[in-house]
């Protein structure tokens, strides 16, 4: 199985190219062409194999979930020229993501067990269990880290204070973001799962705010199955999850966190396997659908044939 890990598209019009962690994002003035490579990413490090079908899942997911929100807020999607490639306006990002829990669980958990009982400004109830629902929704945001570093965990207040998001532009990303995780929940509750919790990150595009980058997918969110949530949940029991949390559960049990001096574990070819299937199951579960491997000898040549064909209608 073929993975694609870099690009280096020269695409007309191309003003310069962003290389994230998991996507490569060229700039075309008024557009962007953001291509989902096969990277993934865990403790905000970029591990060293690909994962086949990766990109093409996260783009495929974001794009019908694109479509099935967008009369909540306007979001960046023109076209999805590739399977692996989605071409949308071009926004001025907010520095800030935006991260809402439905759920006690993950590095939330992780800091509540060790007693911590506010997080970015939102105080938490006493006495609350791993994976215990929240009496409504919380926003808890973090900055938006370049490669290498970590994101920070940040409150409104200090949102505000610093500039980041005048008090008008918070207040609709506060609305956007429950409005989309309320969507989003009900979607998939019809699919037979819990959306747990999920970032969205949001620009502006001619002083309109934007819905920007994926949405809904196992790289920004957290799925539990619904059957035996309940049953799991007093048990005491992890529940079953379709997120990228395996990885990080992987990684975590190979003695690796992200920190200085710590390896990655070895990624033999069937861990990669492995990985690519849980995405794939995580991908059928949340669409509802099939998913068909667009499989190709040259991923890069494919993608560079199908977006120029686009560009230049």
């Amino acid at each position: 199985m073929k993975s694609l890990t870099k690009t280096d598209f020269n695409f007309p019009g191309q003003q310069g190219v962003y290389h994230g962690k998991v996507r490569d994002v060229y700039n075309l003035g008024d557009r962007l062409v953001m291509v989902a490579t096969d990277r993934i990413s865990a403790f905000d490090v970029v591990l060293p194999e690909g994962i086949p079908f990766k990109g093409q899942m996260l783009n495929q997911i974001a794009a019908k979930f694109l479509d099935a929100t967008q009369d909540i807020c306007p979001n960046w999607k023109l076209a999805t020229p590739d399977p692996m490639v989605t071409v949308g306006v071009m926004c001025e990002g907010f520095p800030i993501e935006m991260i809402v829990r439905g759920y006690l669980c993950g590095s939330a958990w992780r800091a509540y067990k060790s007693g911590v009982r506010e997080i970015c400004g939102v105080r938490l109830p006493e006495g609350m269990r791993e994976n215990e629902k929240f009496p409504t929704p919380i926003i808890t945001p973090t900055t938006k880290a370049e490669i290498g570093e970590h994101d920070a965990d940040i409150s409104k207040e200090e949102i505000l204070a610093r500039g980041l998001a005048t008090p008008e532009e918070y207040a609709l990303l506060e609305k956007y973001t429950l409005q989309l995780f309320q969507r989003g929940t009900e979607i998939a509750a019809e699919r037979g799962l819990i959306l747990v919790d999920t970032k969205y990150e949001f620009g502006k595009h001619n002083g309109t705010i934007y819905l920007m980058d994926e949405i809904h997918t196992p790289d920004s969110s957290r799925y539990f199955y619904s059957e035996g949530y309940t049953e799991r949940f007093e048990a005491g029991e992890p529940q079953k999850q379709l997120s990228k949390e395996f990885v990080r559960e992987w990684l975590m049990a190979g003695g690796f966190q992200g920190k200085a001096g710590q390896q990655v574990p070895e990624m033999t070819p069937e861990i990669v396997k492995g990985i690519s299937d849980r995405y794939i199951e995580l991908y059928e579960a949340v669409t509802g659908e099939k998913f068909c491997r667009e499989e190709h000898d040259d991923l890069a040549e494919r993608i560079e044939k199908n977006v120029n064909a686009y560009l230049a209608q």
